[in-house]
C-alpha cells in the first residue's frame, strides 16, 4: 500500500484573500516553484517548511497536510 502526503494549500490560499503562490513563498522563505510543487503533491516539504505554512494560515499542521 502506497502512502501519500496531500494538502489543502490551494484552498487555504484562496480563503486567505486569494493569496498568490509567490506571496506564500515570500512568507515562508522558499521559491514560488517550491510552493507549486508542494501544492501539486510532487514535493514533500521539510517539517520546518510545513510548520511555516501552517503558521501563515494560523491553523494546525493537520488542517494543512494529511498523510494517507
Amino acid at each position: 500500500m502506497s502512502k501519500s502526503l496531500s494538502n489543502n494549500i490551494r484552498r487555504l490560499r484562496f480563503e486567505a484573500g486569494e493569496m498568490t503562490q509567490q506571496m506564500l513563498a515570500d512568507k515562508i522563505g522558499v521559491t514560488r516553484q517550491t510552493v507549486f510543487a508542494i501544492e501539486k503533491d510532487k514535493y514533500s516539504p521539510s517539517l520546518e517548511v510545513a510548520f511555516k505554512i501552517s503558521n501563515v494560515f494560523e491553523i494546525p499542521l493537520e488542517e494543512v497536510f494529511t498523510y494517507d
